[in-house]
């Protein structure tokens, strides 16, 4: 046995057993030593054992979880342990150490096996499936709620609900769209002119502006431009509702919420997205031109001409008829989300962040689905 504050154990042969004393500063510093001691101790036990620790002068967690491994050496072998002293002082610890040991093991999650891959497809596959339905379902009621409002609008659609929509996703969207269009006209300008330089086609760099823009970016780049800032405000909006249980007190007492809020808002954007394709279109044709200026030196007469030649009026509906349609969808999805929020705040964050790649993901379908079907027509 040592003295001072240093760790030590101590053995006593009992008529019946052993009684272990330990005195000390059993802490972090001295565990080394107590180990292969408490290591032989145990080995040598046998009988009832007492563990006396009223001699301890300082104990953290290392020394706690020390006494209490031996406890249960001393346990699994068959050696019955009848008392265990501690100071009160150490009592807390011992117990919140002890019930942490008995808590149930950390299960490690299995290795991802191609059979465990396939199951995560499956039930991917299965999820996307049942939310489709849902959606569909979904796209009916609205679709029957539209009708009814275009039969009888003085009583279905709220118009005050309605004009506010249409501010919010148009007139509102206006500045950042515009500002994107112009500055994607003078990317798609450069870009084109620094290609068809070396060809000595720098004045079909007009044809190849007014084409793109007007059938395919101009309209694309709005309907993603509107998912990302009117339909996620969409799921936001309804979410919010749903997690202060607006909803339910609106269902409740008997109001329409498809009616109340989603109708406004989907006819709101198939009015507002074709306005904002067009108002793109010419932004992106004057960032074009201020472009082509600067750089080849074309002037507005020659660029205005060029531009008459090399488009007509199908290159402009053909971008315009897919933005009702790209409307609906980013509509149609944001108040779905939106209906889908379960109540707290984290799910409105992911609702959100779902109904925007689904929009995107959508639309950009559809508009690979119009381009192959004017493709085949020879529009």
């Amino acid at each position: 046995m040592t003295t001072g504050d240093r760790a030590w154990v101590q053995s006593e042969r009992l008529p019946k057993g052993v009684r272990l004393i330990f005195g000390g500063d059993w802490t972090t510093t001295e565990i080394v030593p107590l180990d292969a001691q408490l290591h032989k101790l145990v080995e040598e036990s046998s009988g009832p054992i007492e563990i006396d620790g009223s001699e301890l002068k300082s104990l953290d967690s290392a020394g706690a979880w020390l006494i209490l491994r031996t406890k249960r050496q001393m346990e699994e072998q068959g050696n019955k342990v009848t008392s265990l002293t501690l100071p009160d002082d150490y009592l807390p610890m011992i117990e919140i150490i002890e019930r942490d040991h008995n808590a149930p093991p950390v299960k490690i999650p299995p290795r991802r096996t191609i059979t465990k891959y396939l199951a995560d497809v499956g039930e991917y596959t299965l999820e996307l499936l049942v939310q489709g339905r849902a959606m569909l379902g979904f796209l009916g009621r609205v679709t029957v709620e539209a009708v009814q409002a275009i039969l009888r609008p003085t009583r279905e659609i709220p118009w005050p609900a309605f004009i506010r929509q249409i501010e919010e996703t148009g007139l509102n969207a206006m500045p950042i769209v515009g500002l994107l269009s112009f500055l994607i006209g003078i990317v798609i300008a450069y870009q084109g002119a620094d290609q068809l330089r070396r060809f000595g086609a720098e004045l079909f760099t007009i044809n190849l502006l007014g084409v793109s823009m007007l059938r395919e970016i101009g309209g694309l780049m709005t309907a993603i431009i509107v998912a990302g800032r009117s339909g996620s405000a969409f799921t936001a909006q309804i979410g919010t509702m749903k997690v202060n249980q607006e909803i339910d007190a609106m269902q409740t007492i008997g109001i329409n919420t498809v009616e109340v809020l989603v109708l406004p808002r989907v006819l709101a954007l198939m009015i507002t997205l074709p306005l904002l394709t067009f108002y793109a279109d010419v932004m992106g044709l004057i960032g074009g031109a201020v472009m082509v200026y600067f750089d080849l030196g074309f002037t507005a007469p020659i660029y205005l001409r060029q531009l008459e030649s090399a488009i007509t009026p199908n290159t402009l509906w053909v971008g315009m008829i897919k933005a009702p349609f790209f409307a609906f969808l980013i509509a149609l999805v944001g108040c779905f989300e939106g209906l889908r929020v379960k109540s707290n705040a984290e799910s409105v964050g992911q609702q959100t962040t779902r109904a925007v790649v689904e929009s995107i993901f959508l639309v950009i379908v559809f508009d690979a689905f119009f381009s192959v079907m004017f493709s085949i027509l020879g529009i």
